[in-house]
């Protein structure tokens, strides 16, 4: 398995710190050399009784996630929805 970093943030709250963190993940190649997709996913840690994780389908999803998550965690913006994959 690979990671592929995209993003990462930090919060600090009264509560403790929030820590926002995006990243691709693919599976190892094959052994004929293929490559395999990469899955994106934004996690979150540090919220309790808040979804923590979010799907994206593709690099640009990730990044425009990753900046949605943000919003709503400061209070910006609506909560974000998964996109596709």
């Amino acid at each position: 398995m690979t990671l592929y970093p995209v993003a990462d943030d930090v919060l600090f709250a009264p509560g403790g710190r929030v820590v926002i963190r995006t990243y691709g993940v693919a599976s190892a190649a094959t052994e004929d050399g293929a490559t395999t997709p990469v899955s994106y996913r934004t996690w979150v840690t540090g919220v309790r009784d808040q979804p923590r994780y979010w799907h994206w389908g593709h690099f640009e999803d990730a990044c425009h996630g990753h900046r949605k998550v943000l919003e709503w965690l400061t209070g910006r913006g609506p909560q974000p929805a998964t996109a596709a994959a």
